[in-house]
């Protein structure tokens, strides 16, 4: 049975706390220093209590910078407005931010390592695209618009944890770069975290994502996937002078015909989605061109080959079976190809992961119970690379993610924002305050 925490934490529970922070972070005192010095970082009870205590008195400040970001429109490769306004709020928290040329917003809080780094990141994008309605609308905790959960939470947590620390003006062990980054979305293909990624690999040590709302959940396994674009070209024409010459979009409507009806198995469990068809310019135009958009997914890459496989096999035979019943082939031919957008690789986190020890100490610090998970998030990368790497909900509650009708409410926030706190502090490490 889970327990839920007092609202304000008693010094025992700090103590408990810093016990537990300390625990998977060993390996970063040096042989050399005793017993006395290592429990000389007990002093940061007092950090860590102050760090929890700002986020349970401060969960209306958060509430407002989510509704604040959401309602600044953040479409696929245009997150620029968005960056610029999470920037100072980022240099408020005391940290030295800058923008990469990817467009990652970075702000650094240095720690007593600075050779080791962990990153804290929630991704600016959504997945709507520009002119969409982004106004958000609010009935008590509960607030509505498209991507007030996906990625509003999340970088409202980003803004909340780098607040609390500096409010506790708490030192990491590690340098903490909390990162406000783009591309996580779509056709972005994590060119945000990849960019991070290749960047620090050299000194990184784990990566917290977070992402969404929630405390129920740990993504601790990447699920690999594909964006894919299938573009079938032709002369064009006009519909009642040039009926029945080959028409692209009937041979692409033949092709997706062949390809939904592919069979995928259960286990591994494996989908795929056609997300958008486009072509013709007018209604009595035989089109010269049509394409569609298709992202397929598997816990298994050889799941992933064979669908793959089977769309580029499907739209061949569409095109074929277009030309073959069209009335008029010498006004030209059918051409088609399937190109790769992008790719997400997968992955999976160690059971014996220091990140996940720490993870699992602050669930059991705030009464929390998670169930490990398998997801597509920025953690996809570090994952695939064998960097310990997490995504975690940053509290409350939302639903109807990836649509007009996505909502947020901020009941359970504080647990959330605690428990993801613990885990960047439980895997930094906390160094000790310097004498005055």
């Amino acid at each position: 049975m889970s327990r839920k925490p007092p609202r304000n934490l008693s010094v025992k529970g700090a103590l408990v706390c810093v016990i537990l922070l300390a625990m998977p972070v060993r390996s970063l005192v040096t042989p050399h220093l005793s017993r006395h010095s290592q429990t000389s970082s007990l002093p940061a009870n007092t950090q860590v209590r102050a760090a929890l205590d700002w986020i349970g008195s401060n969960i209306s400040w958060v509430n407002e910078q989510q509704a604040r970001l959401t309602a600044i429109p953040a479409p696929p490769f245009q997150e620029t407005e968005r960056a610029a306004a999470v920037k100072p709020l980022l240099a408020e928290a005391g940290l030295s931010v800058d923008v990469d040329k990817t467009g990652n917003v970075i702000g650094e809080l240095r720690g007593a390592n600075e050779k080791e780094i962990i990153i804290v990141a929630a991704h600016l994008d959504t997945v709507f695209p520009a002119g969409t309605d982004v106004k958000v609308h609010r009935e008590g905790t509960r607030m509505s618009a498209p991507g007030i959960s996906d990625n509003g939470a999340g970088l409202a947590a980003l803004l909340a944890l780098a607040r609390a620390v500096h409010s506790a003006h708490l030192r990491p062990q590690r340098t903490i770069l909390f990162v406000a980054d783009v591309g996580e979305e779509g056709e972005g293909n994590l060119r945000g975290m990849r960019a991070l990624v290749e960047a620090y690999r050299a000194r990184l040590k784990a990566v917290v994502v977070l992402d969404g709302s929630g405390t129920d959940h740990v993504t601790t396994r990447a699920l690999a996937s594909r964006r894919l674009e299938a573009l079938v070209t032709g002369p064009g024409g006009h519909s009642w002078s040039d009926f029945g010459m080959p028409n692209p979009i009937n041979a692409l409507v033949r092709g997706s015909v062949r390809f939904i009806n592919t069979k995928v198995p259960a286990t591994p469990r494996t989908t795929f989605n056609i997300g958008q068809i486009e072509g013709g310019t007018s209604v009595n135009s035989v089109p010269h061109e049509a394409r569609l958009k298709l992202d397929i997914r598997s816990e298994s890459e050889e799941e992933l080959v064979r669908l793959d496989s089977a769309l580029r096999e499907c739209i061949a035979a569409g095109v074929r079976d277009e030309m073959e019943s069209a009335r008029d082939r010498s006004k030209g031919k059918l051409e088609w190809k399937v190109e790769l957008l992008g790719s997400r690789p997968g992955g999976e986190l160690k059971p014996d992961s220091p990140l996940l020890a720490a993870l699992r100490a602050a669930d059991e610090f705030v009464g929390n119970q998670s169930r490990l998970e398998r997801s597509s998030t920025d953690a996809n990368i570090p994952l695939s690379l064998g960097i310990d790497a997490i995504a975690i909900g940053a509290g409350g509650n939302g639903g109807g993610a990836h649509s007009l009708q996505e909502w947020y409410d901020s009941a359970g926030r504080e647990l959330g924002l605690k428990r993801a706190l613990l885990t960047v502090l439980g895997i930094s490490g906390i160094a000790a305050e310097k004498s005055r």
